[in-house]
């Protein structure tokens, strides 16, 4: 007979998940409310709020598509408690429409806004990582309709309710303000290795008050 596995290599074969989470096998459908339907022609991606130079900053389905494309393998990790690991995600980095239409000095947080008015508010900081892409694309085919096609905001820091599906635009802030699930109980930040689920474990400081 072999030797028994050591605890070390058992744990090296094991991927790290956040606390609380499980390894999902597969993509869930996971959304509230109906799938919109994607119109082209009415498409519309708009930088608004506290912009440098004050100006709505606006492009079509087509010239957002035609943005420089990147891509990052990401893990995403769902509140609910599954987690997908080492997906790669394709579409246009954050950073580049930070770039493109920058913030005022004194914004501080981000509001991303998608279809039917949902929205959900994120640090400045968490939305100008490297890592942060306005995804159109999953291990290199397009994102499905029911997984947020046209575009979709990939965080991977944070958990995956703070990166919408069915983006149509950001709204720079100087202030902190929550977005949908924020404001119905959903922690205001959102990070995954600190189990920052809800808005009760909120520490001061982590949000505006509800």
């Amino acid at each position: 007979m072999g030797q028994p596995e050591s605890r070390e290599n058992r744990e090296t074969e094991q991927p790290e998940l956040p606390p609380g989470q499980r390894l999902q096998r597969g993509w869930p459908v996971t959304h509230y409310g109906p799938v919109p339907k994607f119109k082209p022609d009415r498409w519309e991606f708009r930088v608004f709020g506290a912009t440098a130079d004050g100006d709505k900053h606006c492009w079509n389905h087509q010239e957002f598509s035609a943005l420089p494309f990147s891509s990052v393998v990401a893990d995403l990790h769902c509140v609910t408690k599954f987690s997908m690991l080492g997906a790669e995600w394709g579409g246009v980095p954050a950073r580049t429409v930070l770039e493109l239409a920058p913030p005022a000095p004194d914004a501080t947080h981000v509001m991303v806004w998608a279809e039917y008015g949902f929205s959900s508010n994120l640090r400045l900081d968490d939305f100008a990582s490297e890592r942060t892409l306005f995804a159109t694309h999953k291990d290199g085919e397009l994102l499905t309709a029911e997984h947020g096609f046209p575009l979709r905001l990939v965080v991977p820091h944070l958990y995956a309710w703070k990166g919408p599906k069915w983006v149509r635009g950001i709204e720079y802030m100087t202030a902190d303000r929550r977005g949908f699930w924020e404001e119905r109980g959903y922690h205001n930040i959102g990070d995954p290795w600190s189990e920052q689920r809800y808005s009760y474990q909120e520490e001061p400081g982590d949000g505006p008050e509800l």
